[in-house]
């Protein structure tokens, strides 16, 4: 007999977590030393899709590729600095998507805990 599916409760799943020092991955930090963790409370039977819940010190970083990203800032301040110098900034209550070949980077402006979801995609 198979378990139903139920809605997933960022606050009450435990979820799968992870704490990682960006600095830990050559080439990516461009300013401090942000440390990540985030937890994941689902992954789609492909692998693509993944929801969750992340918290980033300050720092500044090249942005990931290859993803669409919705995120939903719980408390904090970010700002999306485009490659062509335009910047974002979002804070606690704002919503945003990055997509898709996105080109930039991440700045925490102050220690930030987002839920988001994720669609990766293959690199070319």
């Amino acid at each position: 007999m198979s378990k139903a599916l139920q809605a997933i409760d960022f606050q009450r799943d435990s979820g799968e977590h992870e704490a990682r020092r960006l600095r830990d991955l050559p080439g990516r930090v461009i300013e401090g030393d942000p440390q990540h963790e985030s937890t994941v409370f689902f992954k789609g039977a492909e692998g693509d899709l993944i929801a969750g819940t992340w918290t980033s010190t300050p720092g500044q970083w090249h942005a990931f590729t290859d993803r669409d990203e919705f995120c939903y800032i719980v408390s904090g301040h970010v700002r999306l600095i485009g490659n062509d110098g335009t910047i974002q900034s979002f804070k606690t209550g704002d919503a945003f998507l990055i997509p898709n070949g996105f080109s930039g980077r991440w700045e925490v402006v102050e220690t930030t805990t987002k839920h988001f979801v994720i669609r990766q995609y293959e690199a070319d």
